[in-house]
């Protein structure tokens, strides 16, 4: 058998306990990185003798996740309520995706501009050490020239 556990970004989201076969789903409304963790409960032992653990993980996001015939079943909808119920889950689906891509396009041009000001103020440094570096130089081979008698 197999324990599986899930867990999303604010927490624990499924923790059970499944036999020999077994199939899970969760649906989850937090964006983020979530964990999927197995734990198989069969000894060492049980594995080395000949027994063998099988896992299949068939993930499926979005609107592809959904069972259609089966919510027509439950909700007891013609063939057009369904087909709108599936027009409607891919628009907000895709609207998910381009407020995703807009939020990944604010973060992107926020560190350009973060690297951009670095960059500017790093070469303005550079440019400030390298005339203090001259004028310094100047100085010194000014007074070791005056020092020496030679100007």
């Amino acid at each position: 058998g197999m324990h599986v556990e899930v867990k999303d970004p604010e927490g624990l989201v499924l923790s059970r306990q499944y036999g020999s076969e077994g199939r899970f789903t969760f649906t989850s409304h937090t964006p983020g990185e979530h964990q999927i963790c197995l734990h198989s409960n069969s000894t060492r032992m049980a594995l080395f003798a000949g027994g063998r653990l099988r896992v299949h993980l068939d993930i499926q996001v979005g609107e592809h996740a959904n069972n259609y015939p089966e919510i027509a079943a439950k909700d007891k909808l013609t063939e057009l309520q369904l087909r709108a119920r599936q027009l409607l889950d891919q628009v907000e689906q895709i609207q998910k995706e381009q407020d995703y891509q807009r939020y990944r396009e604010e973060r992107f041009r926020l560190t350009s501009e973060s690297t951009n000001q670095r960059v500017l103020w790093w070469s303005i440094a550079q440019t400030v050490i390298l005339i203090l570096t001259g004028i310094w130089q100047m100085r010194h081979l000014k007074s070791f020239f005056e020092a020496k008698k030679l100007v």
